[in-house]
């Protein structure tokens, strides 16, 4: 019951602070006869960033207003989905295991697959800490912000370390702030993601990256979400929205140089260092997206369900929350709806 209280007045002050803290709203183009499509953003490279550099929305959905907001963790989207205020969100596997599970229950489903975590998401330690090793981190003090899939792939590499969280000092920091932190010697190590992960490797080491973590069994990824209210009122929009968000995969194939350029204005970074970020992650081809290792399709679920499952468990087995939810809970939660044809069909 405590921990129930604990989530639901957390929850209720970051919805109280919502678009003053953790995100902000791109009002452009705003026509108040229109209804308006909600999608939260990160700024990590993937082909969301692609769509809304390129306005492909708002091309594709002419009687909408595309309103995007940016977060800065998947734990603060969920806040936002807690909140109403979203639509579409872009959260890594770590968060949308933990939003399907009690007591939080978000009514959202897994609608698209935006990367695979490899080299792009990290555990660096400074290089004047002497730390070496996963098993120099004993005492020392890590940043990494609490519910991520960074947090997750860092409670892994601790397990496989004989390490416990309580062997570690662990503080709750977004990426900015970890930026901040490591600047100033406030932290010693930190599990992150690009971009701020290529700033930190400028003076410190990768112990261990989201790729090795994988070929461990314990992959993370990136996903989009759908308000389950949403996908049911307005399947027509789902669909439009995967087919731009496949042909964003296709760019990042096909034509890196362009997608790179896209991301690049997005977050303010140099196209080339936008491209050589782009290479540390697995961005997968469309038909990929729908095979059953992945969504799957109408009638058969792809094996997320299970990697969703597989974060839940972990979860719960860290006291991350209360149990895990079963795997039908996941199941359920992935919209096949229209699958493959609306991603096949660009």
């Amino acid at each position: 019951m405590r921990f129930k209280k604990l989530v639901a007045a957390s929850a209720a002050v970051a919805v109280a602070a919502l678009g003053l803290v953790g995100c902000s709203v791109d009002h452009s183009g705003q026509q108040a006869d229109k209804p308006t499509i909600r999608l939260g953003y990160q700024t990590f490279p993937s082909g969301d960033l692609v769509v809304k550099n390129n306005k492909w929305l708002e091309e594709a959905l002419p009687d909408y207003n595309i309103k995007w907001i940016k977060f800065d963790s998947g734990a603060d989207v969920n806040t936002a989905f807690i909140a109403g205020e979203l639509d579409f969100g872009a959260l890594g596997s770590s968060p949308v295991a933990r939003g399907l599970s009690a007591p939080l229950n978000i009514p959202y489903s897994v609608a698209f697959v935006l990367d695979v975590a490899g080299d792009n998401e990290a555990l660096v330690a400074r290089n004047d800490t002497g730390i070496n090793s996963i098993a120099d981190l004993k005492g020392k003090r890590i940043g990494t912000p609490f519910a991520s899939t960074a947090h997750y792939s860092l409670l892994a590499a601790l397990a496989a370390n004989n390490l416990k969280p309580s062997d570690v000092q662990l503080i709750d920091l977004q990426p900015q702030a970890i930026l901040a932190a490591w600047d100033r010697g406030d932290i010693d190590t930190a599990y992150t993601w690009l971009p701020t992960l290529d700033d930190l490797r400028k003076t410190g080491k990768d112990l261990i990256t989201s790729r090795q973590l994988a070929k461990d069994g314990k992959p993370t990824l990136d996903l989009a979400a759908v308000s389950n209210k949403f996908a049911a009122d307005h399947p027509d929009v789902v669909t439009t929205w995967r087919q731009q968000e496949a042909r964003a995969l296709t760019t990042i194939h096909d034509d890196p140089t362009a997608a790179a350029k896209s991301i690049a204005a997005e977050i303010g970074l140099s196209p080339e260092d936008v491209a050589g970020q782009l290479k540390q992650g697995v961005y997968l081809a469309p038909q990929e997206v729908v095979s059953p290792e992945w969504l799957g399709t109408e009638g058969a679920p792809g094996n997320i369900a299970t990697n969703l499952e597989s974060a839940s468990t972990f979860l719960a087995e860290q006291n991350q929350i209360p149990a895990a939810a079963p795997l039908k809970t996941f199941q359920d939660a992935i919209y096949v709806k229209g699958l493959p044809d609306a991603i096949t069909k660009q």
